[in-house]
């Protein structure tokens, strides 16, 4: 009786682990290069203060300043360009100095090969480094269980319309089972 309590335990872990494997699928690497449209002053505006400032433009550098963000994300370094995923998320200068800021942000893919599919980002930013560096902590749909870096570098910046062009450098580690 012990005997097929024992197999039948040993039978059915075999089976959970043998599915949940299945399920993930191999591990994959994965390196992108996108470019976020960034929009902190005009009637496009992609990035605003919570609560808003009272007056002036937006302080990145002030202690607890925290932002809101809804970034077109490209494929390609141009303004115009078509966009494939959105930046969604918040930004919180974190360090008494305003050297830092803590990021927490969502791209989430609206077309081209990774639609319908999410990396998260999160983690402490540089803000004032020429190259910042931030976790991938997870992901959705293609990019299950993602884990990995961004970097991000700020590559153009126009002062008189507050727009910016950040290129990030994704490389993550996930598994693909797309069901």
């Amino acid at each position: 009786m012990a005997s097929n309590k024992i197999t039948l335990s040993l039978l059915l872990f075999l089976a959970i682990f043998t599915y949940a494997k299945a399920k993930r699928g191999p591990l994959k690497e994965t390196t992108m290069t996108v470019y976020f449209q960034d929009y902190s002053g005009d009637r496009n505006t992609t990035v605003i203060e919570v609560p808003g400032p009272s007056t002036g433009p937006l302080n990145f550098s002030r202690f607890g300043a925290m932002f809101v963000t809804d970034d077109p994300i490209t494929g390609e370094f141009g303004e115009g360009s078509a966009p494939i995923a959105r930046g969604r998320g918040m930004y919180v200068t974190s360090a008494l100095d305003g050297s830092h800021t803590h990021v927490t942000l969502s791209v989430v893919f609206i077309d081209g090969e990774h639609k319908g599919s999410t990396l998260e980002i999160q983690g402490s930013s540089a803000q004032l480094e020429p190259v910042r560096e931030v976790a991938v902590v997870g992901g959705t749909r293609k990019f299950r269980l993602a884990r990995g870096y961004a970097t991000f570098e700020t590559l153009y910046y126009d002062p008189a319309r507050k727009f910016a062009i950040i290129q990030s450098n994704i490389t993550v580690f996930h598994y693909y089972k797309y069901c």
